[in-house]
């Protein structure tokens, strides 16, 4: 969908918001992100007690004149500014902090940021609205395509720190940023009460690293598509958003509080991750990230990267990486808690993992996922012997992945997990085998085995009971191994057709 398929939409700020931010602290205090489910609005103007025709002000509609000098003129507190049909050249930032209810609306409104040399001021934002120390309250920011096509653009559309009511939508990036400065979007919710929400903005195009542009040395890789930073204290959705490339990161939240929301969208190619994620809670929904090319030369491009925080939630994603350059999900030390649910993996033939959890993570429910993966790693690796127990259930893996680098499909160090109905095939070459369990009190049940060497491994194990299972190997090896340093290992109804062997 385009902008201009969107534009047309009108919904009061406060009821979309509400629609689809209210209610957030789901069970267990995690992230919930609902549809929007807002009421139509009859007359958005109503909420303003001015409203601006920025062309009957005297901006120029033909792109001919800048408008900055035009709209700091106008810019007020329950202030609306409407932005006609026309292309409109900015080439210095409109800055406005501390305000009251404020709102940008374009209808079928083009922005043209002038290029990196003809900007004037500070060359990184079109819109610099409320500031940490000075945030607004109550921003509408909607209906805009920006045009940087041309040479050396590119730059953050909109810097926005409110501390509660914000609302972004319907905004369009065309072009590839090519001028090294700030990306698109910075977003802060800076009260613990407030709600923001930023729905359907796209920068599919995305951005060349700026060793590339003429700003190159002056910054680290370059843009990142959204940042949430340390100011960030409240409740962000990002809903139905679009990135392309980014050479830094896609979505970055780097908040130490807070709690940030992805609903649906595509996320594609970042540097780091398309999507990380910090903060108090969070939660990636319905959401589609890709992972096909390397524009940047990356050193790594994980699908998503969970660094700090307490809670987290992935749900109903579907991440395709056939030219993998890093994780398709990692979760980082010290991330307390994380749910994953209903999201299917696909992974190129590149040794990658699925889904990797970091040794100091906390505990974990992994539950309805599905994992195709060629590469030689691990579908599922459980890292850290003092990391958090973990429930996996109805996890399927399939692919041609090879024993060559990581030989088993499921690799678990840590104690006190439970395993119950896997699905696992993996016919590679070289050795490829199930699952391998290193650490003590285990529940392995009701699952299914079909590899090319060992299905199940117990290496160094205790308080193991395995029941049950089937497990098949179709090379000349065991259905089970249990290596000499194991502990108890309990057996019961399953059906192993090439033997156990026990070296204890």
């Amino acid at each position: 969908m385009t902008s201009k398929d969107t534009h047309g939409r009108k919904w009061s700020r406060r009821q979309y918001l509400t629609g689809t931010v209210a209610g957030v602290a789901g069970v267990g205090g995690i992230l919930s992100v609902s549809g929007a489910g807002a009421a139509a609005d009859d007359d958005p103007t109503a909420q303003y007690e001015t409203v601006v025709d920025i062309v009957d002000a005297g901006a120029d509609p033909t792109g001919g004149e800048p408008i900055t000098p035009v709209l700091r003129d106008h810019v007020g507190d329950n202030t609306l500014i409407e932005f006609p049909e026309g292309r409109y050249y900015m080439d210095e930032q409109l800055r406005f902090t501390g305000f009251e209810n404020v709102g940008f609306v374009g209808d079928s409104a083009t922005l043209a940021p002038a290029d990196y040399h003809g900007f004037d001021g500070p060359q990184y934002r079109l819109f610099r609205l409320g500031t940490s120390d000075r945030p607004g309250r109550d921003l509408r920011f909607e209906g805009f395509d920006i045009d940087q096509s041309a040479s050396k653009t590119g730059i953050r559309v909109i810097n926005a720190e409110v501390e509660d009511g914000l609302l972004v939508r319907n905004v369009t990036v065309h072009g590839v940023h090519d001028s090294g400065t700030w990306g698109p979007g910075l977003f802060n919710v800076t009260d613990p009460e407030g709600n923001g929400l930023v729905d359907c903005f796209h920068a599919p195009d995305g951005a060349v690293h700026v060793d590339e542009t003429p700003n190159a040395g002056n910054m680290w890789r370059g843009a990142t598509g959204f940042g949430i930073n340390q100011h960030h204290r409240g409740t962000l959705v990002f809903e139905n958003c679009i990135l392309g490339g980014f050479p830094d990161n896609g979505l970055y939240a780097s908040n130490e509080t807070g709690q940030i929301g992805v609903d649906g969208g595509h996320y594609q190619n970042s540097g780091t991750a398309s999507i990380r994620l910090s903060g108090t809670a969070g939660a990636i929904r319905n959401t589609t990230i890709t992972v096909d090319d390397d524009p940047h030369d990356s050193a790594g491009q994980h699908a998503i990267r969970l660094d700090r925080g307490e809670e987290f939630t992935i749900e109903g994603v579907d991440i395709d990486v056939p030219e993998p350059n890093g994780d398709a999900i990692r979760v980082m030390n010290p991330v307390d808690e994380t749910i994953i649910s209903n999201t299917e993996i696909s992974i190129g033939a590149r040794p990658n993992n699925g889904i990797r959890l970091d040794p100091e993570t906390g505990a974990a429910v992994i539950d309805d996922v599905t994992v195709d993966i060629d590469g030689s790693a691990n579908a599922l690796r459980l890292l850290g012997s003092d990391g958090g127990a973990v429930e996996v259930s109805d996890l399927r893996v399939t692919g041609d992945a090879p024993g060559s680098t990581l030989r088993h499909a499921i690799f678990c160090e840590r104690h006190s997990c439970e395993f119950t109905g896997l699905d696992v095939e993996q016919h590679g070459t070289t050795r490829r085998r199930g699952i391998e369990l290193r650490g003590a009190d285990y529940r392995l049940a009701d699952s299914e085995f079909e590899t090319t060497d060992t299905p199940i491994v117990l290496n160094g194990a205790s308080d193991v009971t395995v029941e049950n299972c089937y497990a098949n190997p179709t090379s000349d090896a065991y259905s089970l191994r249990i290596t000499s340093d194991s502990g108890a290992v309990q057996l019961s109804t399953n059906d192993f057709p090439a033997g156990v062997r026990d070296d204890r």
